[in-house]
């Protein structure tokens, strides 16, 4: 079905939304949708939701089974504590995507923002996956818990632009991430250290990037052209001694 989000308020917007979920609908197209904030909040059926527009904040936050698909730019938080399913945008996506995010995946054509994969955690079989396709602001993965970023550089509006900002990997004490070309290690925090892939590792990574390329119409040999490197915590505890011992 669709629906028409000219001059919606975000909550009456995202009422109708839910009641095409619970009518049955299994796929959705929002047209003029113009930053409207919370789109497939909380939505946990396997629905399809198409965005024409920019979607505002918070995307996608708390989701656990849909599939959103922005066909513009995105803003900030997108997939912020989400649980499963999938979001694709076509363009440039903002701060802090993927906060606290705990399955599901999240690919992103072009460039991201600041604080990209902030607080991403997995647990057992749930394995969070964000894939950004350009390049990226500061603090790229801080205090990443789990899960798996991807940071490709290769579809950027702004070829000068650095690969990545300072600070990366900022209090990350789990997962990985995977950045292709190499990374600047000027700009590496202390608590991260660069390390050759393995062959699971490059098994596993070129799952995720076969997936990515499907969703984008991107030659999965271009991406592969170029080796990745992986970026791994130093200590799970990169901040254990700044706390005061617990009283015996």
């Amino acid at each position: 079905m669709n629906i028409n989000a000219q001059g919606l308020y975000y909550r009456d917007l995202n009422q109708k939304v839910r009641e095409a979920v619970a009518a049955g609908a299994s796929e959705i197209v929002l047209d003029n949708v113009n930053g409207q904030y919370f789109i497939g909040d909380g939505i946990n059926k396997p629905v399809k939701i198409i965005i024409n527009g920019v979607p505002g904040n918070d995307l996608a936050a708390f989701m656990n089974g849909a599939t959103v698909v922005v066909n513009d730019n995105g803003q900030d938080n997108i997939g912020n504590t989400m649980n499963a399913g999938k979001v694709i945008v076509h363009g440039h996506a903002g701060d802090v995507l993927g906060y606290g995010m705990r399955g599901g995946r999240v690919h992103i054509r072009k460039d991201v923002g600041y604080r990209v994969g902030i607080h991403m955690k997995s647990y057992n079989e749930n394995k969070p996956v964000l894939i950004a396709g350009g390049k990226a602001g500061d603090f790229f993965g801080e205090y990443m818990a789990g899960g798996v970023l991807v940071l490709l550089g290769m579809f950027t509006d702004d070829p000068e632009k650095p690969k990545h900002g300072f600070r990366f990997g900022t209090g990350m004490h789990g997962g990985t991430i995977f950045v292709r070309g190499g990374v600047d290690e000027s700009k590496l925090s202390g608590e991260v250290g660069v390390f050759e892939l393995t062959d699971g590792d490059r098994a596993e990574l070129e799952r995720y990037l076969k997936d990515y390329c499907a969703d984008f119409g991107i030659d999965f040999s271009e991406v592969m052209a170029e080796e990745f490197v992986k970026v791994l915590p130093k200590s799970r505890r990169p901040y254990g001694n700044l706390y005061c011992p617990m009283p015996r």
